[in-house]
């Protein structure tokens, strides 16, 4: 993937496959770092299948038989002189403490670093097509710090779906005012 953004796509969309109703993504950046960490409540892995999905010959898709996101995902930070990380407590054995955690460390001086590219599209991507589910997302560097947490959005909006077009937009906007600004 050329843009870290998209990496960022593919890992949210598994958890909502695995039946999220809360993910959280977090960027924590430093002058040298970028670590990218995606939380979620969905229905999580075993210690078996946590150790699979790190296997690009792993999926759980009937549609192809490799399963390249989370190995990519670690490949890209190991390539810059990072890691990654991946925790899940799977709903059978943890109930409704299920979820799963990957965080990915990236030094972005490095040659190989892959840019983070259009992040707003990605979040209003996942919200557009995931209306149901929350997002809190967070973005904190030395420059400003940018939030967007649906959860409250849903409270001003009652019924209105998040995936309305004049919603998104006001989203868009939002997201675009908060990284414009500079908080140095």
């Amino acid at each position: 993937m050329k843009e870290l953004s998209l990496n960022i796509l593919d890992i949210v969309e598994n958890s909502t496959k695995a039946g999220a109703t809360l993910v959280e993504i977090s960027l924590q950046e430093t002058n040298d770092t970028l670590t990218i960490t995606v939380k979620d409540n969905g229905y999580g892995m075993s210690d078996e299948t946590c150790k699979a999905a790190l296997d690009p010959f792993y999926t759980t898709r009937t549609t192809r038989s490799v399963g390249m996101g989370i190995p990519l995902f670690k490949m890209m930070a190991e390539q810059t002189g990072g890691s990654l990380t991946l925790l899940s407590k799977s709903k059978q054995e943890y109930g409704d403490a299920s979820g799963t955690i990957i965080s990915a460390l990236f030094y972005k001086n490095h040659i190989d670093f892959t840019p983070l590219g259009d992040v707003v599209s990605t979040i209003l991507t996942l919200i557009q097509g995931h209306p149901e589910t929350n997002f809190l997302y967070e973005h904190k560097s030395p420059e400003r710090e940018v939030t967007l947490d649906t959860r409250e959005l849903r409270e001003v909006l009652g019924d209105v779906s998040l995936a309305k077009f004049e919603v998104v937009q006001w989203i868009k906007e939002y997201l675009n005012e908060q990284y414009s600004q500079d908080i140095s």
